[in-house]
């Protein structure tokens, strides 16, 4: 049971951090233009590992 909240409090992390990057792309394109990187990716990188060594 335990288990089980674990793995869908992960896939839940994973799926919002990819909503939040979908939603800064503006800004992140935007910042870009500027010279300014946002580390996004890394967020949605540590999630996905998270989640896929919970799901193995």
């Amino acid at each position: 049971m335990i288990q089980r909240v674990t793995r869908f409090a992960t896939l839940t992390a994973y799926q919002s951090s990819l909503a939040v990057g979908i939603g800064l792309m503006p800004i992140a394109l935007l910042a870009r233009k500027l010279g300014v990187t946002l580390p996004v990716h890394r967020l949605v990188e540590r999630t996905e590992a998270a989640y896929e060594a919970k799901t193995k």
